[in-house]
């Protein structure tokens, strides 16, 4: 156990060295980056894709279970969704009977948006598989869902 007071540069390379955050905040940036390069002719990055596919996804649905599906808070998820229903690729629907309550949904220029990204989301996918092979691409998609899950339910 390193005390605070004696932290120095060579705690701190270990300490860095062995953080699961670090290392999935340093793959998920990789990993973004490399996507948004794909998704950039058709002016999408990955963050916005992944909302407009979590939308398509629930179909109809709320702030909340869209932010719960794509594990956001609902803070992070609003100000994804602005850009998006700006370019009219989202929009908010009243929800009868439920107060100020609001659906998300996908427009049809929304869905126009998924069809074109469609074809660059497959490169940006390949590439990744390329780069890592099939099998490793494979369980560390499974390695993900485990930890996710894990995590969310201990948050719970």
């Amino acid at each position: 156990m390193v005390k605070v007071q004696e932290l120095d540069s060579n705690d701190c390379a270990a300490m860095a060295r062995a953080c699961a955050c670090l290392g999935f905040r340093k793959a998920s940036r990789s990993v973004t980056q490399l996507y948004d390069q794909f998704l950039s002719p058709v002016g999408l990055r990955s963050t916005q894709l992944v909302v407009l596919l979590g939308a398509q996804v629930l179909g109809s649905s709320n702030l909340r279970q869209l932010a719960d599906e794509l594990a956001m808070d609902r803070s992070t998820l609003t100000r994804n969704l602005k850009p998006l229903i700006l370019q009219r690729l989202l929009r908010t629907v009243p929800n009868k009977g439920r107060g100020r309550s609001k659906s998300i949904e996908v427009t049809p220029r929304g869905q126009d948006k998924l069809r074109a990204a469609a074809p660059l989301w497959q490169q940006a996918q390949d590439s990744l598989r390329e780069r890592l092979g099939s099998d490793r691409l494979s369980r560390v998609l499974g390695d993900l869902a485990v930890v996710t899950d894990s995590v969310r339910k201990s948050q719970t």
